[in-house]
């Protein structure tokens, strides 16, 4: 089983935040078509997983950084 996590995780940390949103997008789609067969369902939860944990790693990553530099225009005015 570990092996199929870390397919699903395969390429995940060289992804934008733009490239994983599109792609959270598409497996969403496929979820939500009743078209996805069952032996590839947990691969697509877990690789949804993954680029979810991505995406809020980004946006926190984003966060800190702009309170960083509204803290340093606070600190020269």
């Amino acid at each position: 089983m570990a092996k199929k996590t870390q397919e699903s995780d395969s390429g995940v940390d060289e992804l934008t935040y733009s490239e994983a949103l599109a792609e959270l997008e598409t497996i969403l789609k496929s979820l939500e078509s009743d078209s996805v067969d069952v032996d590839v369902l947990a691969t697509k939860v877990q690789r949804a997983a993954a680029l979810i944990s991505l995406c809020r790693g980004k946006i926190s990553a984003a966060r800190l950084h702009v309170e960083q530099v509204v803290g340093e225009i606070d600190a020269t005015s």
